[in-house]
């Protein structure tokens, strides 16, 4: 036997059901004004109540439902309606409600065809953007299974449409960078770790040119990845031409270091003719052997230039720096903190230039002349102040700024983020710079 259980509209536990519910549903009256609609009704059509449903059918076939609707509830029972929707023909079923009222319920498989022919338009429009891009990108599951890659990628690698995906991806790195490559990416499945890395990518030629692979997770409401979304940018170019420019700032380093080699050799063979004047010699070639070591602390490097700090401290680091002026002259103090590769370059840049400008005009030109650094570490910042005194008298700022003054600031300012200040004072030179101890070591991934 069949039951027919009677649903009543106004009951509030109806209202919660129907609002609830994934599939369009509304309550109108005889005339097929909208008296409630669901949320779904609302989100999909925006309809609002006291509206003329038919006010949302397009085309001739809103006369035929509305013609279909206007016999049917003249027989009081159940009925199907097809309403033609701005987005398409929606199936409803249709049951009286009791005083001149109807609920219409979206059917199941009509709601299922309306979300995968929504699902299709948004793969459409992903497609069409993706594919538009400059860069390759591509798309996976959670676990990180490949699913997804534009048309770019393609062009790119050169590979057959759908060849690469799951793991066939990382057949097409460079075999030095796979290892590398899959490392990063599970520790980027394992943590949800933004994922960023350089590596290189067969091209269709046959070469391998250098990527730039970066992906980001996609969360829904709760948190959870669900997609992971990712683009492949070709920097070959840029890093061909970086790496030419640092083989000819290191060829121009080493020809300045030899300069230094040549000139404290022709001292040293003088020394020989002047006896006398031998331990002067010795002293002038070791200051100047100690200045080649500075600058090659301070100029700028690459990854692969950069020198090998290995533990030091800061005040090591200035040491060797201030190694080339009489000891008698400089004094550093305060607290010390680690240093490695990543900020002794930019802060030794920007020491050299002090020393320097200060043994050409300031406290390190005259042999009564001071240099006192003293350093301060409070709430994760390191304050730096250099004060000079006991040399030529500075009448006030100059007029003009030379450019290793502003590549030194740019150094603290722009590498470390920091803070530099100058204050001419008539007795000498006084610096401050505050910059991030996190700053001055590389940051590293486990």
């Amino acid at each position: 036997m069949t039951h027919t259980v009677a649903i009543d509209p106004t009951a509030p536990i109806w209202f919660d059901i129907a609002d609830a519910m994934p599939i369009l549903a509304c309550i109108v009256d005889d005339r097929g004004r909208l008296l409630w609609t669901n949320r779904r009704w609302q989100h999909d059509i925006g309809a609002e109540v006291d509206c003329d449903l038919w006010a949302f059918c397009a085309g001739g076939a809103c006369d035929d439902a509305r013609a279909k609707w206007t016999a049917d509830i003249a027989t009081e029972r159940p009925f199907a309606l097809t309403l033609p929707l701005p987005a398409g023909p929606v199936d409803f079923a249709v049951r009286p409600a009791g005083e001149g009222r109807w609920i219409a319920i979206a059917s199941q498989d009509e709601t299922q065809r309306q979300t995968e022919t929504a699902r299709a338009a948004t793969r459409a429009e992903l497609d069409t953007l993706t594919n538009a891009m400059p860069q390759m990108v591509w798309a996976t599951r959670p676990d990180g299974h490949h699913d997804f890659y534009n048309a770019q990628w393609y062009r790119f690698t050169g590979m057959p449409e759908g060849s690469t995906d799951g793991e066939g991806w990382n057949g097409m790195f460079h075999p030095d960078d796979q290892d590398r490559a899959w490392s990063r990416w599970r520790h980027s499945l394992a943590t949800g770790d933004d994922y960023e890395i350089e590596y290189r990518l067969r091209h269709h030629s046959g070469q391998y040119r250098w990527v730039l692979g970066r992906a980001l997770p996609v969360r829904d409401g709760d948190g959870a990845i669900v997609r992971w979304i990712g683009t492949c940018t070709d920097i070959d170019s840029a890093k061909r031409a970086a790496e030419q420019n640092d083989i000819l700032s290191r060829e121009l380093s080493h020809r300045i270091k030899n300069i230094f080699a040549i000139v404290s050799g022709l001292v040293r063979m003088s020394a020989r003719q002047m006896p006398a004047v031998r331990g002067f010699a010795d002293d002038l070639a070791r200051r100047i052997a100690a200045l080649g070591a500075a600058h090659d602390l301070a100029r700028p490097h690459s990854d692969v230039s950069r020198p090998l700090i290995g533990e030091a401290t800061l005040h090591h680091v200035l040491r060797e720096l201030l190694s080339p002026y009489a000891v008698e002259q400089w004094q550093i103090a305060g607290d010390d903190v680690p240093i490695d590769d990543r900020g002794a370059t930019p802060v030794a840049l920007i020491f050299h230039e002090l020393a320097t400008n200060a043994a050409k005009y300031g406290a390190l030109s005259t042999p009564e002349g001071r240099v006192s650094i003293r350093t301060v570490r409070h709430d994760g910042v390191l304050g730096i102040d250099w004060q000079e005194t006991g040399g030529p008298t500075i009448a006030g700022e100059p007029k003009a700024t030379g450019f290793g003054t502003r590549l030194a600031a740019l150094s603290i300012e722009q590498q470390l983020a920091g803070h530099i200040a100058r204050a001419w004072r008539p007795e000498g030179l006084a610096v401050h710079i505050d910059v991030a101890c996190d700053a001055l070591v590389r940051d590293r991934v486990d």
